[in-house]
């Protein structure tokens, strides 16, 4: 079974940015869809940005003008790079691999304020 963890959350000041890491015991490469998720207090986890067979991304239109996606198969990292951010972009953050097997982080929090 693939272990993930994610990594470099943490608080930032309201305009700033993030890089959030993931890194798998296994092949990122090997899964067909990657991405990050999102679940702010009180709300629904949804899909902050995905990649899609290796190539295609999907951004939620709330971050699609603010986020990247990426992934470095050699090293296994699946990260999210995360600028003007703002209070509602406040939660914690989800790494998934998939859709076969459907691994999940442990999530991490990211906390935007002043």
């Amino acid at each position: 079974q693939v272990q993930i963890v994610e990594s470099r959350g943490g608080l930032v000041e309201p305009g700033g940015s993030l890089n959030l890491s993931c890194t798998a015991s296994g092949s990122i490469a090997s899964f067909y869809i990657v991405g990050w998720f999102r679940q702010a207090a009180g709300k629904q986890r949804e899909i902050v940005a995905q990649i899609i067979t290796g190539s295609n991304t999907r951004y939620a239109d709330s971050v699609k003008d603010r986020f990247t996606i990426a992934k470095d198969d050699a090293k296994n990292v699946l990260f999210l790079h995360m600028s003007r951010l703002t209070p509602e972009d406040t939660a914690v953050y989800y790494c998934k691999l998939g859709p076969t097997g459907n691994y999940w982080g442990q999530g991490i929090q990211v906390t935007v304020s002043s």
